[in-house]
This record gives structure tokens, C-alpha cells and sequence, in this order.
């Protein structure tokens, strides 16, 4: 997979959570994913479509992680996966995807999102609509692990 597809993603994400939740998101080491199950909790995902690019973006968070997000992000404690988690984790997916197409477009790839999804649960699966390899970047916070997913036709 090429770095100028997977980099713009990384700095999207790093960038939100130092912004939005004032969290320092800590990148692990790249690898092919080869099954479908989540490595989170809970997931956004976004499709990506246009004439150079079509692919799709997953953010599985742990449990833990995602209750630091939120807290940073609301500024109050939070102390349970709930439906307001599931609309957290969509808008930040929302964002990561805005800052990436923005990144990609002044490289001359142009694409449309979707409206991202979310999945809560355990052990849930997630399926790509694209034929390409799905590249894992773990992620770390204080709290614990989340995890990118990219996959590009």
C-alpha cells in the first residue's frame, strides 16, 4: 500500500485528537490485516469513492480509549460505552476523512465520502468493500489501543 495514501490518514487522526481531546495518539507499526474481526470495541467506518480511489476507512477504538476521547472531548467524565459514544466515534471518523480528503485533493486525488457508520460490541466484524489489502495502524493513548484500518482498490 502506498505511504501518500496511508500518511494522510495518520496525520488526520493525530490531528483531531490533539485538537478535539487534546490527546496525544502515539502510532504503532503497520501490518495487513487478515481477517475481519474488529480490534476494537467500538467502530466508525466511511466509504471512499471517486476515479482514482475508491477504498473504505475503519477506526476501531477499545473501550478504555474511547471513554478518554470522550472525556477529553466533553470535558467531563465518561464512564460508558453508549449511543452518544456511537455518535462521538462517527463524527470523529467524519473529521479524520474531511482533514484526509483535504490532504489528498492537493495531491490530485479527489474522492467523495460517505456518511460514516458505526458499530458497537465486541469481537464484531468489519468488511471492506474493496478488493485491496486492509492495512492496520495501531494506535495508542494513556488509556489504551485503537486502530486505523485503510483499504484502497
Amino acid at each position: 500500500m502506498n505511504a501518500e495514501l496511508i500518511n494522510p490518514f495518520l496525520k488526520a487522526v493525530i490531528e483531531v485528537l490533539s485538537t478535539m481531546a487534546r490527546i496525544e495518539a502515539k502510532p504503532g507499526k503497520p501490518f495487513v490485516k487478515k481477517d475481519k474481526v474488529a480490534r476494537g470495541d467500538v467502530t466508525g467506518m466511511v466509504g471512499l469513492a471517486g476515479k482514482q480511489l475508491k477504498g473504505s476507512l475503519a477506526l476501531s477504538f477499545s473501550e478504555k480509549a474511547i471513554l478518554q476521547i470522550a472525556t477529553g472531548m466533553l470535558g467531563e467524565p465518561i464512564d460508558q460505552v453508549d449511543d452518544s459514544i456511537a455518535d462521538m466515534v462517527g463524527e470523529i471518523t467524519n473529521m479524520v476523512t474531511g482533514i484526509t480528503k483535504k490532504i489528498l485533493s492537493e495531491k490530485g486525488y479527489k474522492f467523495e465520502m460517505a456518511i460514516p457508520t458505526t458499530i458497537i460490541g465486541k469481537n464484531h466484524s468489519l468488511t471492506h468493500k474493496t478488493s485491496g489489502p486492509v492495512i492496520i495502524i495501531p494506535f495508542t493513548v494513556e488509556a489504551g489501543e485503537f486502530f486505523v484500518e485503510v483499504c484502497f482498490e
